[in-house]
């Protein structure tokens, strides 16, 4: 990624490499009202809890939080308000059949502000980590943070 590409605010969903294996990822536009722009430049959200869903032929995504503007009037909106995310059809239709045949899901990863001021959301489509697949993510977490301890004493 080039420094110019670098977006203006990034929020990530740590938890999802945890619990998810990742199979493809997709760049997603998001539909926001004014006040939830204003706070997501303030960095105020949190994907921890959100999942995609579809509902007709247009996804959508739930239980994404983005805390309430301070200066917004009555008009402010609801802080975990269903959202719809704007992708090119035939990426929601590879992805709907993705969903239906097999046991896999779509979580969003990443909310961040582009270059232009755009929101994006990138989501992954993801299955499922069994117990001891995330013990050996813990394994080797645990084994390049005692690497790295190693090459700094040196």
């Amino acid at each position: 990624m080039k420094q110019e590409d670098k977006p203006v605010m990034e929020i990530v969903n740590r938890r999802a490499r945890y619990e998810f294996h990742f199979i493809q990822t997709f760049e997603a536009g998001i539909m926001l009202t004014g006040t939830e722009i204003k706070s997501l430049r303030k960095g105020a959200a949190n994907l921890n809890d959100a999942f995609c869903y579809f509902v007709r032929q247009e996804l959508y995504v739930r239980n994404m939080f983005i805390k309430e503007y301070e200066l917004g009037t009555s008009y402010n909106h609801d802080p975990r308000r269903l959202r719809k995310l704007l992708l090119r059809s035939s990426e929601l239709n590879k992805l709907q059949k993705k969903v239906k045949e097999r046991g896999l899901t779509i979580i969003p990863v990443r909310l961040y502000i582009n270059q232009r001021g755009l929101a994006k959301l990138e989501i992954a489509l993801a299955q499922g980590k069994n117990t001891y697949d995330k013990r050996d993510s813990i394994k080797e977490k645990d084994q390049a943070r005692d690497m790295a301890r190693i090459k700094k004493m040196l």
